[in-house]
Parts: C-alpha cells; structure tokens; sequence
C-alpha cells in the first residue's frame, strides 16, 4: 500500500503491476488487462493486450503506431481531471518523451503521482517536466548514482557535430544511434544539419513523421533504404542501438559509428558495445535531476523503482524522507528487443 499508515489505499503491487484500488485500473501493466493507464509509449511502459487504453493527447498517436490503430485508446490533455470509480485521475507532464506524463491518483485529499520515466533537462522535442505536489511519489531510478550527473544538451551536440564534420572531411558516414523513440528524434532536432544529410532507419523515419505532425519541428530526413544516392560518405545515419553490427548497417560502407545514452558517462560501456565514440545524452534525470523532482512534489513518502534502487532509498531515509523500493518489470532500455529485428519498412 502506498502511504502506509498517513493515507487511504490507492494503489498497491499485483501479478500484473500497479493497480489503483479505487479506479480498477492499472498504470503501465507488464500483462494484458481491461484498463491500462500509461505513462509513455516506450515498450517496457505500453504493453500490448490490454482492452482500454488512457494515455496523453500527444502520446496517443505514438500508442496506436507502435500498438496498432485498432485499439481503444481514451486521450486525456494534461492538467485535465477524470474520475475513474473513486478517485480522481489528472496526467502532467514528465520531460521524457513525447506524451510522456505523471499519473497523479487523488481521493479525499490524498494523493499519489507515478512519475513514469522523467528527466528535469530541457528539450525541445517534448512537453517540459512539470513537478506536481503530492503526499506520495513513486520515481524511477535508472541513474540514481551521484556520478550521473549531464553536461548540457549544448555540450554534447557540439561533440557530436564535431564529429560529425570531422567523419565528412575524412569523407566517412556517421551512424549515430539512439532509441528510436525520443531519443532519435531529440538528436535530429539537436544536430547542425548544414553539415549533411540526415537519414535514418525505418523504425526512425515513422516517428518522425508523427512528431511532425504533432508539431515538432525537426530537419528534413530520408529514410535510408529509399536513398537514391550511391556514397553515404558526409551523411548522418540516425538508427536504433541494435542496429550495431548488423548487415543493415554495413551497406553504409566506411562509417564512424557513434551512441548517444546516460550510460556513455560510464568508463568502458563504449567499448563493451564496441562503439567509436560516446555522447552522454539522457532522457532520464540524473542524480541532482532525481534529487530535485523528489523534493519539488513536497512528497512525505516516495516508492522508488527500476535502476539503482537502494543507493536512493537509503539517501532519502538518511534525509528524513521515508522511502521503500518498489519492485517492477521496468528497464533501464527504452527500446524492444523485437524492434530490433523487424523488417525496416517505414
């Protein structure tokens, strides 16, 4: 039960996930169910099955993309309250994608927000993170380590133009990976497109469109299978992770390869993925952003999961705050095994 003692019982841990008693939902379930709430549209937070649908406005499209158009999706705008059975259900935004939100659960004057995945840091490719006052927070902890801590978004696309230009004069392609949701298009936006073209992997190439038309503006890209142009040499190669290695990615001929993650802050994880070279770009909060949407909610209780768990219960135990983990089937991977291998049509 969240809330312990201080609080009546809105949620609470069940097989299929996080249910809301009151609401009869469940809000990102790992298993199909008849009501799913969903934070973002990121495969370990929307699972296919389920029978009804609520997400944001702006995540719906993405939802139905990666979903299918044939299910019953109910959108809500941010800030709008709904009432569901007993409680009151409001969605705001979390930083970390498109659409991305916080599910704020509220009854009698008692409420708790699930952040979802997060990230404090500015971007222009999505709705800013927005704290919302609760009593009880539950918060997600893929970098809570004091070492996680970003350079700014300016920083690192300067690194990556850099790069860039630097694989054009020595007449190379650039293959830059990031998962094909958020984060490519949050590298697409940033990068100086005066350098070269850009193009990019099917699975890339179909959200872009749907952040276009959700009014995001991001530089002209070409997906890449439809190219007519016999030398990638200069150009920018947007692509999912998995993509490394693989036989679609050797048609590129001579590439510099590149990934763009939290984790490139991590001695050694380039070279494990065998990547040239790393960018430190998250879609996460970092340590101090952890620290700072925790204590803007003005939360007395936070439930802190997937990530480094222990190391934040034990900081905010340490500081007064009282903090237990929660255990889910989250992942620090925002990105489907299965979409790595599927045909790259767009």
């Amino acid at each position: 039960m969240l809330g312990g003692g201080l609080s009546p019982q809105l949620l609470e841990m069940r097989d299929a996930g996080l249910y809301c008693t009151g609401g009869d939902f469940y809000i990102d379930p790992w298993t199909p169910v008849e009501r799913a709430v969903i934070t973002h549209a990121h495969a370990d937070h929307a699972r296919a099955g389920s029978l009804n649908y609520l997400c944001s406005k702006t995540c719906a499209p993405i939802l139905r993309a990666r979903l299918g158009p044939e299910i019953a999706v109910q959108e809500l705008d941010y800030h709008d309250s709904l009432s569901i059975g007993s409680v009151s259900v409001s969605l705001h935004p979390a930083g970390h994608i498109l659409g991305s939100a916080q599910v704020k659960v509220e009854r009698g004057g008692y409420s708790c927000v699930v952040s979802g995945d997060y990230k404090i840091a500015p971007d222009p490719t999505n709705e800013a993170f927005q704290p919302v006052r609760c009593n009880c927070f539950v918060t997600e902890a893929t970098f809570a380590l004091p070492i996680f801590r970003w350079p700014s978004s300016a920083e690192t696309f300067a690194e990556i133009n850099g790069w860039w230009e630097q694989n054009r004069r020595d007449k190379r392609a650039s293959v830059l990976y990031g998962y094909s949701l958020g984060k490519a298009q949050r590298l697409i936006a940033g990068v100086d497109p005066s350098i070269g073209p850009i193009y990019t992997h099917g699975a890339v190439q179909r959200l872009n469109d749907i952040y276009r038309q959700s009014g995001i503006p991001l530089p002209p890209t070409i997906y890449a299978l439809k190219a007519t142009t016999k030398t990638f040499s200069g150009a920018l190669i947007v692509a999912p992770p998995g993509m490394n290695g693989s036989a679609w990615v050797r048609r590129f001929g001579d590439f510099s390869t590149g990934m763009a993650s939290g984790w490139m802050q991590v001695r050694g994880h380039r070279r494990r993925r065998a990547i040239d070279r790393g960018f430190v770009l998250s879609d996460h909060a970092d340590w101090p952003g952890l620290l700072e949407g925790i204590e803007q909610t003005g939360a007395e209780q936070v439930w802190v999961t997937h990530g480094t768990v222990a190391p934040l219960v034990r900081w905010l135990n340490e500081k007064g705050i009282s903090a237990m983990a929660l255990q889910t089937q989250f992942s620090d991977e925002d990105e489907s095994p299965l979409e790595f291998e599927e045909a790259d049509a767009p």
